[in-house]
């Protein structure tokens, strides 16, 4: 008998003798024990027997203390003062029945006693910390500072109450926390413990210790605490924005985020490690990008860029990033299907936004893919514009979005703080696995691209030369261009000071063309071509009029003779429908010349693009690319142009009926105009705004004939106050992808 009395002590200890007690006595504590999983105990399979080892132990430990004996129960509750930390946090829009606070900074919590606590050195309060979903990592809270960089709390003892302030050090692993308040008697025997409380501790870029500290309010205000974005697409001389529903505080977004982060590879195999890794931004930011993608783990969006998106959602669809992780969540961590780049940028934006580091997305303009690493971009074409090029090829897309995340970086040398490249889009895998950064931007400018991580790739997708080949029918190929001007064009981020394009090329390159650059390019590994340093006679442009989804327009190609003699010459030119990332649809049309242009003076052809043409091919991002290439008859100066031309979506237009006031009901009126010469089938609207409603869909009936007008309604009721947008996309089988948008002012009850 004493054997089983001591096995059970050396099992669990005093402590867990006594929570096996309770937990037999009191239902309370059973669900809690559950729940939380104390002492790691399998308590759906424990035996009578467990509970009467447990009974005797106490009788034990009581026997052995007699203090314990005489001793009634003092400690009652612990109030975590949700709202007032919260708010001192700037938490308060997640939740203000759950305690989420910041590291570094102090909150305080009020423990409740039946009775006056007795003064040391007859008692004393303990505060035990548990980290990570089975309590991996445990933490004593110290009852003083005595070490900088640990925890420590203060107390004051008020009426049949005592207030405990926490302090976190500013470089504390962030993540889920569990509390446990312990009052032990002048021997160090367990008397009583408080039931285990719940709050999570985030990045704080506030506290000036924290490696995500950013010294600006205005800046915080947009890159932690707005929920509504803009990203950029189209083409960099006709650029479009996306408005994106980030909704980093929507309920239970902070849950999945941690969720994402503990479906991580490393989470799975060392749970314990990836928890301590936690401490800093640079892992948690480069395991996002891993994560935010479905290609080697757990991830949450599956790319997809073919079109055939019938067993999942057309990437153009979303508009926002919460309705994609709670999909994932609900799912059991199965891969949301589909998106693309600027949906993996916004759900990456959402998650680092939510844990407290502070980000922004950008989209880079004539973005370079390089797939050889060898910061050049090689485009292969026949004598009829048709890509020759073997294997995996190098490509240049109309447009790319990653992020960027405001960190300190201890692991490089001096000098690379602040903005650094994130881009969770699957392209190239970074040590085995499809994840990209962080990267310094500064490194990208100096051409530093032996710094980690991933500056190579960031450096040519900004400031890769692009060098056109003609493979001629023998095989041979002959350059007939390298441009060090068309890659990476006006790299757009939103402005902190409303909805308008903030460029920030310069933080990425020095001026197209300007010593400083080549001499950048030069150090980052290349060397700097001379070719067509000399223009030839002949000049080629592309122009074209205001190109409408469902319209024909002309696409006017000149060719200027500036030499003194006529020349002969044969000029191609096709249309092709493309994605935003260079993937061919189909061509359009194609028209071949034989043309002689005068001395001094110039040549037009004209293609018209009918829409008979385009329509049936055009990809869901609506764009034409137009090709033209010149080959003189008595010259070697081939010349290649293009021009990507997006084609101008119809808007959607919304009316909000009612006073916009939290709790009281709204009406929305949507209309829509099918724009298109054809009709169309299976029309929905899909709708979402952060404080506003949770995304839905709104179905049309039948046929939307050419011309026809339809218009929708819904209710909702605003859940937040502030300044809300409510996001509005409609799709169709011909027309995908077309925007709407109100801004709403929501007010308090009064």
């Amino acid at each position: 008998m004493q054997k089983e009395v001591q096995s059970t002590i050396e099992t669990v200890g005093h402590q867990g003798a006594w929570m096996l007690f309770r937990y037999k006595t009191d239902p309370k504590k059973q669900r809690c024990y559950k729940e939380d999983n104390c002492l790691g105990l399998d308590y759906g399979n424990l035996q009578e027997q467990d509970f009467t080892k447990a009974h005797r132990s106490l009788t034990r430990s009581v026997r052995l203390n007699p203090s314990m004996a005489r001793h009634s129960a003092i400690l009652s509750d612990i109030d975590l003062q949700c709202y007032e930390n919260n708010h001192a946090h700037r938490t308060e829009e997640m939740d203000v029945e759950r305690l989420l606070v910041r590291r570094g900074q102090p909150f305080s919590v009020v423990l409740q006693c039946t009775e006056h606590i007795p003064q040391i050195p007859d008692h004393q309060l303990n505060l035990i910390l548990h980290l990570g979903k089975n309590n991996e990592v445990v933490l004593k809270v110290l009852d003083s500072e005595q070490d900088h960089g640990k925890w420590w709390f203060s107390q004051r003892n008020a009426q049949g109450e005592v207030m405990l302030t926490l302090h976190s050090p500013a470089d504390a692993p962030v993540g889920l926390y569990s509390m446990t308040v312990v009052l032990l008697s002048a021997d160090g025997q367990i008397l009583e413990q408080t039931e285990p409380q719940t709050f999570y501790l985030l990045f704080n870029p506030w506290c000036k210790d924290d490696s995500v500290y950013l010294p600006s309010e205005e800046l915080l205000q947009e890159y932690i605490l707005n929920e509504n974005g803009i990203l950029y697409q189209g083409s960099w001389d006709d650029i479009t924005t996306v408005s994106w529903n980030f909704g980093q505080f929507e309920k239970d977004v902070v849950d999945i985020c941690f969720e994402v982060l503990d479906n991580s590879p490393a989470a799975m195999k060392n749970s314990e490690m990836d928890i301590v890794n936690r401490a800093s931004p640079v892992y948690v930011s480069r395991t996002i990008t891993a994560m935010v993608n479905a290609n080697d783990d757990r991830g949450v969006v599956s790319g997809r860029w073919d079109g055939e998106y019938g067993d999942g959602v057309a990437p153009t669809r979303w508009t926002g990033s919460v309705p994609i992780l709670r999909r994932w969540s609900e799912c059991g961590g199965q891969k949301v299907r589909y998106g693309q780049c600027w949906v993996f940028a916004g759900v990456a934006c959402t998650v680092l936004r939510c844990l407290g580091i502070p980000t922004r997305c950008i989209t880079n303009y004539s973005s370079a893919h390089d797939t050889d690493a060898n910061i050049s971009v090689d485009y292969l074409v026949n004598d009829q514009l048709e890509s020759v090029s073997e294997g995996r090829n190098d490509s240049i897309w109309n447009y790319h979005c990653w992020v960027e995340s405001w960190m300190k970086r201890d692991d490089l040398p001096e000098g690379y703080n602040g903005w650094q490249v994130l881009d969770p889009t699957p392209q190239e895998r970074s040590d085995g696995v499809f994840c990209c950064g962080p990267c310094p931007v500064r490194a990208v400018k100096e051409g530093e691209v032996g710094l980690k991580y991933d500056a190579p790739f960031v450096f040519s997708e900004v400031n890769a030369d692009l060098i056109v080949w003609i493979v001629h029918p023998d095989g041979e190929r002959s350059q007939v261009s390298q441009n060090s001007k068309m890659i990476g064009r006006n790299i757009s981020t939103k402005s902190v000071y409303g909805d308008f394009r903030e460029d920030i090329t310069a933080h990425y390159k020095y001026p197209e063309g300007s010593m400083k650059e080549r001499e950048v390019y030069k150090k980052a590994g290349r060397q700097v071509g001379q070719k067509n340093e000399s223009p030839g006679k002949l000049e080629l442009f592309i122009k074209h009029a205001p190109a409408i989804h469902g319209t024909d327009f002309d696409v006017i190609i000149e060719v200027h003779n500036a030499g003194r003699e006529d020349t002969d010459a044969q000029l191609t030119v096709t249309s092709n429908a493309i994605t935003y990332n260079s993937i061919h649809r189909g061509e359009c049309q194609r028209k071949t010349t034989s043309l002689t242009v005068p001395a001094h003076k110039a040549h037009k052809e004209v293609l018209r693009l009918q829409y008979d043409h385009y329509g049936a091919c055009v990809s869901e991002h609506h764009m034409i690319r137009v090709i033209a290439l010149l080959q003189p008859t008595d010259q070697d100066n081939i010349i290649l142009q293009e021009v990507n031309i997006p084609l101008k979506m119809p808007a959607l237009h919304i009316k909000i009926i009612g006073s916009a006031i939290v709790s009281r009901k709204l009406t929305a009126h949507i209309s829509f105009t099918n724009p298109l010469p054809v009709s169309l089938q299976g029309g929905v609207f899909t709708v979402e705004g952060a404080g506003l409603t949770e995304a839905r869909e709104i179905k049309t009936h039948g046929k939307i004939e050419p011309g026809q007008a339809v218009t929708v309604k819904f209710s909702f009721k605003p859940t937040r106050a502030g300044l809300r947008k409510l996001l509005v996309d409609f799709d169709s089988d011909r027309l995908r992808d077309v925007k709407g948008e109100a801004s709403i002012i929501v007010r308090t009850k009064k």
